[in-house]
């Protein structure tokens, strides 16, 4: 593959806005989470509390990118994507004026997770201007998106020591402002957009067994990445005693790596094959995080997690150098039931890590867990190639 190749193919301004628009979706999508001390300090939560706040926005993300994978199928990503934007801007208005209760956070909570559907928007846009050899360096540059999340972990701790978190929430209206304006001007829908089907015939990719797979496969992946990301702050300050801001720098780091690895995944998986390279990111999730449970100095658990989270970020490229290949015509609706199982994944790995620091008293309990389920999802990965070698053939070196 030629980089020449891929500018001259697709449409680069759709990508840019596919881009633009994932990547402040996603920052506002995990605000909480990066808040998360400042929030938890008002309302005087216990651990198992501090890992659902933030996880609320997660869950109800993957609940809304069913319903946008779906529109995006129907009415195409362009009008999808803009009215997903002016949905985010209600939780916004809400905690920045008010907020002022647990039930209020609950449903701020709730109308964030449209902001994380931008996945089920962002991606098929990107990955229908362009032709399938392309398409996991395509989606991979939309995906990287999801770096919104250094924004977030990097400037909303700094910004709420002096506007607070209700100012944060406020502040951040004013770049989703100007992601709306550029995406109206310069998006446009591919020509390959499918014809709309009846609703019913969307739901039959749930019989097939290789849209499981995808959804057990990226709900580690992805839950790992965005679960980590949003809880990670809250992990430093506990266990090493970091400022909110000085944990805000470290899990910034460790979000750079999954961010900006997700388009080397995707390349890489383009060349090798994304089953293969997902074969060696597996095991590197497992032996990094079990590294973490040992809870070594700072050093050494912040060179694990951003080892992690790049195994973790480059597995998201992975998967989605496999799903357009299997699912062609299903894409945007695959990409939403996919996703929301990544947002599912993301959901639990808060609340584990929150839950068993509660039950035991530390941290390493949860992190052995996730080790244990990187283990499961390579035996996992193993079994669905045996499937996938009767049934179709996932693009390898020798194809």
């Amino acid at each position: 593959m030629k980089l020449s190749e891929f500018k001259k193919s697709g449409h680069t301004p759709s990508l840019l806005a596919s881009f633009l628009y994932f990547d402040i979706s996603f920052m506002i999508w995990v605000l909480l989470g990066a808040l998360g001390v400042y929030i938890t300090q008002d309302f005087g939560l216990s651990p198992a509390e501090k890992g659902l706040i933030v996880a609320i926005p997660i869950l109800s993300g993957s609940f809304f990118r069913l319903i946008l994978g779906v529109l995006t199928d129907r009415i195409g990503p362009r009008k999808t994507a803009i009215g997903g934007m002016i949905v985010t801007m209600i939780p916004l208005f809400w905690g920045w004026l008010f907020g002022n209760t647990m039930t209020e956070l609950y449903f701020i909570g709730i109308l964030l997770g449209v902001a994380g559907a931008s996945f089920s928007v962002a991606l098929p846009m990107a990955s229908r201007w362009y032709p399938p050899h392309l398409q996991g360096l395509a989606m991979g540059i939309a995906g990287a998106g999801n770096s919104g999340t250094v924004f977030a972990t990097l400037f909303g701790p700094r910004l709420a020591e002096h506007v607070g978190w209700h100012g944060v929430l406020g502040v951040a209206l004013i770049p989703l402002s100007l992601v709306f304006i550029t995406y109206v001007l310069i998006a446009k829908d591919a020509p390959s957009q499918p014809p709309a089907q009846p609703l019913i015939n969307y739901f039959n990719v749930l019989k097939m067994k290789d849209t499981w797979y995808f959804c057990l496969l990226y709900s580690v992946t992805f839950g790992g990445f965005v679960g980590l990301t949003s809880f990670l702050s809250i992990f430093f300050v506990d266990q090493y005693a970091l400022s909110s801001v000085r944990a805000g720098d470290f899990v910034t780091l460790c979000v750079i790596a999954g961010s900006f690895f997700r388009p080397v995944g995707g390349m890489i998986a383009d060349k090798i094959g994304g089953a293969k390279l997902l074969s060696f990111l597996f095991i590197g999730v497992a032996v990094s995080m079990f590294g973490v449970s040992l809870l070594p100095s700072l050093a050494i658990v912040t060179a694990l997690l951003f080892f992690g989270m790049m195994c973790l970020g480059m597995g998201n490229g992975a998967v989605f150098q496999l799903v357009p290949q299997r699912f062609q015509k299903e894409i945007g609706v695959i990409t939403g039931i996919v996703g929301a199982a990544g947002g599912v994944g993301g959901f639990f790995v808060p609340n584990i890590l929150g839950t068993l620091k509660q039950m035991t008293g530390t941290y390493a309990a949860g992190f052995t867990v996730y080790a244990i389920i990187g283990i499961a999802a390579l035996i996992l990965l193993a079994i669905a190639q045996i499937s996938w070698r009767k049934s179709w053939a996932p693009k390898e070196k020798s194809a």
